[in-house]
């Protein structure tokens, strides 16, 4: 199985397990420059050179030598379930991609044909029922993790518990976990910890946000997409979720953390 999702800076001065939407793009871009001095040219999941990716063939042996040893200091981010799976809707299923196209293809007809979900095109400014589509959606996701149909689940609305679990079944440890909704907070802590060939002035860092500006703007507050049903979805799909990363399941428009992550309680958890 080895470290799927796991990017290392080429100094080792650092591990990260990607969770996607979790403010990877940023998270990337920030383990790029501290190596070189310099962002990468373009979105940091395309890079081929520069960050050590574990879907890099050459980047597996340094990784995995690493990781089993704990060499670096190694690290995941999180988010708030609710905002996530939002997120996912509004980037890859209403929005188009970085090339031009839908995401994966013929999912988004697929789904319109099955489940009903409209999401509206450029040509008509996006114009369809948010909330409705969103719902519909909700229930594809839920039959994706929950029955691998009519598809396997995709990694943008899989739990974040199994990205976050393969890193320590396989043998790895995290020294930190942090939450997106206190980014700066959060990798400031992971920078305190280690040494980088650049250093690095979180106030000055841009935020690379990849996803922004390809689809349809979210018109109405968080809460309105969830009624006591899709609530009910939401549970069933990321309870572990809310329990290890100490989100707020009851309260749809509270995105902040209610609790300190127990990293000790995550190994333990998710270890087996």
């Amino acid at each position: 199985m080895g470290f799927p999702g796991v990017w290392m800076t080429e100094s080792e001065s650092m591990v990260y397990r990607v969770v996607p939407k979790c403010a990877c793009s940023s998270i990337g871009q920030i383990m790029f420059y501290s190596d070189h001095g310099r962002f990468f040219d373009g979105d940091i999941h395309d890079s081929t050179s520069g960050l050590h990716k574990w879907s890099q063939d050459e980047s597996q042996a340094p990784i995995t030598e690493n990781v089993k040893s704990h060499k670096s200091y190694a690290y995941s981010c999180v988010r708030n379930p609710y905002t996530r799976i939002l997120s996912s809707f509004f980037d890859k299923i209403a929005g188009i991609q970085r090339n031009g196209r839908r995401y994966r293809g013929n999912l988004v007809p697929q789904l319109t044909q099955k489940y009903g979900i409209q999401v509206g095109s450029p040509e008509d400014n996006f114009d369809f029922d948010q909330i409705q589509s969103f719902r519909r959606f909700l229930l594809f996701a839920r039959d994706t993790i929950r029955f691998k149909r009519p598809m396997d689940p995709d990694i943008h609305w899989s739990a974040m518990s199994g990205h976050v679990a393969t890193f320590i079944v396989n043998g790895g440890r995290y020294d930190n976990i942090f939450w997106t909704e206190k980014f700066n907070e959060g990798m400031q802590s992971v920078l305190d910890n280690i040494e980088t060939p650049h250093p690095i002035d979180l106030n000055n860092i841009p935020r690379f946000n990849e996803s922004e500006g390809h689809g349809p703007k979210r018109l109405h507050p968080v809460e309105d997409y969830f009624d006591d049903l899709s609530m009910h979805l939401v549970y069933e799909i990321y309870k572990k979720d809310f329990q290890l990363f100490k989100y707020d399941f009851e309260n749809p428009s509270n995105k902040m953390p209610i609790g300190e992550i127990d990293l000790d309680e995550v190994h333990a958890k998710l270890g087996d």
